[in-house]
């Protein structure tokens, strides 16, 4: 009897040791835990609008008086002392080109008469050009209009605007001498400026 029992007992001891054992095996490592999950970024804040640009009341543009496109009196007067001051200028028999006297007859007032001018756009001057009495009419008018083409174009070179300056001929009408002569014929041979007649 005592025997069974200890037989018994080896038995159960057996048994615990072999579940002991199979207990270890069946111990499975546990894996690590999972990392806590990363913290949500923030969403983004809505970026916050600009302030409006402060509306400042719109200032008036300053307007320059426009300059008169005629002269007043006073300077009229001085625009006629000067056209006195530049004499008739005198051609060559026959010529039209400007000798020097005649260009130091225009070059004389010419820079101040096309300073005035620039300010007064609308103001003009005439040119006219002259002939002596030999030729036909025709081809006087011709050369009378090259003659004032010529003083046109040296003043236009001294400043003065072309569109200021308009010419005409009188060929060999409207003499200022009228002896038939060489000293009177070189009279006849000339440019003459005078103020253009304005519209009123």
């Amino acid at each position: 009897m005592q025997s069974f029992r200890y037989m018994n007992m080896l038995a159960v001891a057996a048994l615990s040791v072999f579940g002991a054992a199979c207990a270890k095996k069946q111990v499975a490592v546990a894996p690590p835990p999972p990392p806590p999950p990363a913290a949500a970024a923030p969403a983004p804040r809505a970026a916050s609008p600009a302030p409006a640009p402060r509306q400042t009341p719109a200032q008036p543009v300053a307007r320059s008086t426009p300059p008169s496109s005629y002269p007043n009196a006073a300077t009229r007067a001085r625009i006629d002392e000067l056209i006195a001051r530049i004499q008739d200028a005198y051609f060559d028999y026959d010529q039209h080109t400007l000798r020097s006297d005649a260009i130091s007859t225009l070059a004389a007032d010419s820079k101040e008469l096309a300073t005035i001018l620039q300010q007064y756009p609308g103001y003009k001057l005439k040119i006219e050009g002259y002939c002596d009495e030999r030729g036909s009419s025709e081809y006087n008018v011709a050369l009378g209009d090259a003659r004032a083409k010529a003083a046109k174009d040296y003043l236009v070179n001294a400043g003065v605007a072309a569109s200021q300056l308009d010419t005409v001929s009188f060929g060999k009408e409207q003499q200022v001498c009228t002896e038939h002569d060489e000293s009177c014929w070189q009279k006849n041979r000339r440019v003459h400026i005078v103020a253009e007649k304005q519209n009123s």
